[in-house]
C-alpha cells in the first residue's frame, strides 16, 4: 500500500472562527454527557445518555415522549427494527423497546462491558440486516441475535474487544477489534471470510481499531489507533491504500460524499478530505482539539462535532468555514481552556500529570463525539454537556 500526497490546503483557525452561526432551535437536557447519536424514527428522535437512559423526544419541540432506565451508560447509537428500537447499555445487555412506548420487548446478554482506557468512549452499536442484530462486545465476541426475539443465532470469537459499530455489505458483516483486526463474516453463519491485521506503530502496536468502517462501492474504510487510515477490498480484505497521520489516532469512521472521504483526527486535532480511490489529501483544516464523532453531508456542507464544543460546517471541495454552533458548555467555559487564537492557555496542559482531570475540563467545553443526524434542514446531536440540540442549517 501507498500514500501519495500531491498538495495540502491549510485553513487556519482564524478563518474557520470567521464563520457564521446556526440557530438553535431546541435542546433538552440529561442528566449524563451524551456520546451517542441520535436516530430518527417518524416524529420521534431516540438517543442514550450516560445517565443509564435510553429517551424518546418529538422532533419538532424536543418534548419527551418517554425514556427507559437501564443499568448502564447508553454510549452507543441505536437502530430500527420495524416497531422496535434496539441498544446496548454498559450493564452488558442488548435492549429491544417499543418505539411507541418505551416497554421493554426482549434484553439480551452480550457479555460485560468495560472501557480499555480513559480515550475508550463509545460502545458497539447494534446494526439490523436479514432479521439479525449485529454488535460486538468487550467480552471480545460479535454476536448475531434474532431481531425479533433477542435469541442467539451465533457468536463469533475475535482477537480482541469490540467497541467498533458493524458494517454490513451484502453478505458480509465487517468489524475491528482492539487487538488491530478487521474481519468480515457471513453475516448468516459467523464464518470468517477474511481477516486484514493493521501496521501498527512504534507506540501503539496493537493498531487498535475504536469505531467502525464505511463502505463505498467495493472499499470499506476505517481508522485505527496507528495513525493510519486505511482502505481494503470488501471481497477479499486486500489493502487498497492507507494514509499515515503521523503522530494521531484516527477515531471517527470517515464519511463517504461523492469522489473524497472526510473524517478528523484525534492527537493532531485536524479535519481531512482524501480521494477516495487512492487517499491523495485533497484539503485539510486546522482545528484547537479532537474529533472522533463522524461528519455529515447536509445540503453540500460536510458538518462535524470537535471535541472543543464546536460543531462545524465546511465547503466540501475546499474546506471553507460555512458555519458553526457553540454548545452552551462552549459558551460558558471556552476562555477557561483556550486563548483567543485558539491556542491552550497556559495554564492548561491536555496530557499533563493529571490528565484525568484535564479530560474532565475539556468536558466541560461541551465536547461534540456525538455524530449530527439531518432532518428536513435541522441537525441534531449530542454533547457531553449533557444536552441534545436541534439545530437549524437551511
Amino acid at each position: 500500500m501507498k500514500k501519495i500526497i500531491l498538495f495540502t490546503l491549510l485553513i487556519t483557525l482564524s478563518v474557520l472562527s470567521a464563520a457564521g452561526q446556526t440557530a438553535q432551535k431546541w435542546h433538552f437536557t440529561t442528566g449524563g454527557r451524551i456520546y451517542s447519536s441520535p436516530l430518527i424514527a417518524g416524529d420521534l428522535i431516540l438517543f442514550g445518555s450516560g445517565d443509564s437512559c435510553f429517551y424518546a423526544l418529538h422532533k419538532t419541540d424536543g418534548k419527551e415522549i418517554w425514556r427507559f432506565k437501564s443499568g448502564g451508560a447508553v454510549n452507543c447509537d441505536a437502530a430500527i427494527c420495524e416497531s422496535a428500537v434496539l441498544f446496548a447499555s454498559a450493564d452488558g445487555y442488548l435492549y429491544s423497546l417499543d418505539v411507541n412506548t418505551g416497554r421493554l420487548n426482549w434484553k439480551a446478554a452480550t457479555g460485560k462491558e468495560k472501557m480499555l482506557d480513559l480515550w475508550d468512549y463509545y460502545l458497539s452499536s447494534p446494526v439490523v440486516s436479514g432479521g439479525l442484530v449485529f454488535r460486538g462486545s468487550s467480552d471480545s465476541c460479535l454476536y448475531a441475535l434474532e431481531a425479533g426475539t433477542g435469541n442467539l443465532k451465533w457468536k463469533f470469537r475475535a482477537g480482541g474487544m469490540i467497541h467498533a459499530t458493524p458494517v454490513i455489505e451484502k453478505n458480509a458483516v465487517m468489524f475491528g477489534d482492539f487487538a488491530g483486526n478487521f474481519y468480515a463474516l457471513n453475516a448468516a453463519d459467523g464464518s470468517l471470510l477474511w481477516q486484514f491485521k493493521t501496521v501498527g506503530d512504534l507506540y501503539f502496536p496493537n493498531g487498535e481499531v475504536q469505531k467502525g468502517g464505511t463502505v463505498g462501492g467495493e472499499t470499506v474504510y476505517f481508522g485505527s489507533r496507528d495513525f493510519n487510515v486505511y482502505a481494503l477490498n470488501t471481497k477479499t480484505g486486500r489493502g487498497k491504500w492507507n494514509m499515515k497521520e503521523r503522530g494521531s489516532w484516527v477515531v471517527a469512521t470517515p464519511v463517504i460524499y461523492g469522489e473524497h472521504i472526510y473524517f478528523g483526527t484525534s492527537d493532531t486535532h485536524s479535519f481531512y478530505c482524501l480521494r477516495k480511490s487512492d487517499g491523495e489529501v485533497i484539503w485539510k483544516i486546522r482545528l484547537p482539539m479532537r474529533v472522533y464523532g463522524s461528519a455529515i453531508v447536509c445540503n453540500d456542507v460536510v458538518y462535524f462535532g470537535c471535541f472543543d464544543g464546536k460543531l462545524r460546517g465546511v465547503d466540501p471541495l475546499t474546506g471553507a468555514p460555512v458555519t458553526e454552533f457553540l454548545t452552551q458548555g462552549c459558551k460558558d467555559n471556552y476562555q477557561k481552556v483556550f486563548n483567543d487564537d485558539g491556542s491552550f492557555r497556559s495554564n492548561f496542559e491536555l496530557y499533563g500529570r493529571d490528565y484525568v482531570e484535564s479530560e474532565r475540563i475539556i468536558h466541560t467545553l461541551g465536547a461534540i463525539l456525538s455524530t449530527p443526524v439531518a432532518d428536513a434542514g435541522v441537525l441534531y446531536f449530542g454533547s457531553s454537556d449533557g444536552n441534545l440540540y436541534a439545530v437549524e442549517v437551511r
